[in-house]
């Protein structure tokens, strides 16, 4: 990092100072949300109070991308406190909260300096600045390790709103980036007049009408803090595919303290992108490619895996186990995924087999509910909602041409260097990818460029798997 960290104004006051109540209260937020993807989420709208008024409304727009993974995040908020031209973007070092350090991309903050003389660091824009914080513990909570730009807007009209939308979706290129619009609605009014007035800001954002939004903005019927982010949101992320929003929800103060006198509002929103980067996390595919597991066999190992995790939630080790038939004595290498009504959960497995099949369901069935770095460990009155999928992996197999991979059959392993990244079989037929995208996430996975498989050090490897889970529901072969 080039320069010193930006420290947290926030932490003990408008959201818990300890790491574990914070990230306890914010999962617990992201739980109790119940929300259903459209489509690949190109950006959110998020409140930026105290979490405790706004805090069960962020859960819903966080709940949608829980354990996906983005190259980046951009985080447009408004200025509160500190009046300038255009936008201040923080381009160096990184922000802190109780939850760890979030490293700033200054690869891409400098590439979206250079497209506006109206975009520029200005420290000062951020030193008491809320709005970007406020978010940062959600991003941490859902996403896990990510880097993000911040941007603060110290000029929120139509023309500027405009170009920072075209400098940030020219600047994104292919990369996949989740947006972020950070705003408040209706402030101080009484509770049945700001549900009028913020009725009209939320039939502009599912209807992603911003002209509309600035009509209503400029002429005083409906308020927003951040309606300058809001349509920055909804601009860039039309221009990078997104063809859908969905209203996720709406409250205000008065529905947590029961004062009803003068209240301010909250929303949270999504923008997707259908068709084929449609996210479908909720059907897990089985697949059948001849790994040479019976029925009996994929059972057991379900069974194993549920009862490993159990043994670890009372602070048991794995207990060992007969090893069954021959299929499951073979060394192989296995994922073992865990969704939480229909939400990604955990995943954690071992690429090749040194380990008898069994053996290797067991742990990393511990490691997928207590070991996963992108969520906390599992807790005891979680189990009840939990689903779990094994994949069993046939051996690796280098390619030198991709026109080898076979969508919907192959999963990718891909290594250049010290990085090296895998995606399943059913992830690319998941999420509508054809075979060059497929490989660019494979790529992005590792870490490395989306276009690395190109080069002449990269060695890339497909395989197949077996993949089914407790509901036994073979979808679809592939």
């Amino acid at each position: 990092m080039k320069e010193g960290i930006r420290k947290p104004i926030l932490a003990g006051t408008w959201y818990p100072g300890k790491p574990d109540i914070l990230r306890h209260d914010v999962e617990d937020y992201i739980e109790k949300a119940s929300v259903k993807t459209e489509g690949r989420v190109i950006g959110l709208i998020s409140p930026h109070a105290g979490y405790i008024y706004s805090g069960g409304v962020a859960g819903y727009a966080y709940r949608l991308v829980r354990g996906e993974v983005f190259d980046s995040v951009i985080v447009v908020a408004p200025s509160h406190r500190a009046h300038f031209r255009g936008a201040s973007l923080y381009d160096r070092g990184a922000f802190e909260t109780p939850l760890g350090v979030v490293p700033v991309d200054e690869e891409l903050a400098g590439t979206m300096i250079s497209r506006s003389d109206e975009i520029s660091f200005l420290q000062g824009a951020h030193a008491q600045e809320h709005s970007i914080e406020i978010q940062l513990p959600f991003l941490q909570v859902s996403l896990g390790s990510f880097k993000f730009v911040p941007i603060v807007m110290g000029d929120q009209g139509r023309r500027f709103c405009e170009e920072l939308a075209s400098v940030i979706a020219d600047s994104v290129g292919g990369e996949k980036v989740l947006l972020v619009g950070s705003s408040d609605l209706s402030h101080f009014h009484d509770y049945e007049r700001a549900k009028k007035m913020d009725s009209r800001i939320l039939r502009h954002l599912e209807a992603m009408d911003t002209e509309g939004l600035f009509r209503d903005l400029e002429s005083g019927v409906s308020e927003a803090c951040g309606g300058g982010p809001m349509a920055v949101v909804m601009m860039a992320a039309r221009k990078l595919g997104a063809d859908r929003a969905k209203l996720l929800k709406y409250a205000n103060s008065g529905d947590v303290t029961g004062d009803r006198g003068s209240v301010v509002g909250y929303a949270a929103a999504a923008f997707f992108r259908s068709g084929s980067g449609d996210t479908k996390k909720n059907n897990h595919s089985v697949v059948e490619t001849g790994v040479g597991l019976s029925e009996e066999d994929k059972s057991r190992l379900l069974a194993i895996a549920r009862k490993s995790i159990e043994e670890g939630l009372k602070g048991e080790k794995a207990l060992q186990e007969e090893e069954g038939s021959a299929a499951l004595k073979e060394k192989r290498g296995v994922f073992v995924s865990l969704h939480k009504k229909g939400m990604l959960r955990g995943c954690i497995g071992c690429i090749e087999g040194r380990k008898p099949l069994v053996k290797g369901v067991r742990e990393m069935a511990q490691s997928a509910a207590f070991e996963d770095p992108r969520f906390s460990p599992m807790r005891g009155d979680e189990m009840i909602d939990v689903d779990i999928e094994i994949s069993v992996l046939s051996p690796l197999r280098e390619i030198k041409n991709i026109e080898e991979i076979e969508v919907g059959k192959h999963g990718i392993y891909i290594t250049k260097g010290f990085f090296s990244g895998l995606l399943l079989p059913q992830v690319a037929t998941q999420y509508g990818w054809d075979r060059k995208t497929f490989i660019e996430e494979t790529c992005r996975k590792a870490g490395l460029p989306s276009q690395a498989w190109k080069d002449k050090n990269a060695r890339i490897y497909v395989f197949e798997a077996d993949i089914f889970g407790e509901k036994g529901d073979v979808l679809h072969r592939k």
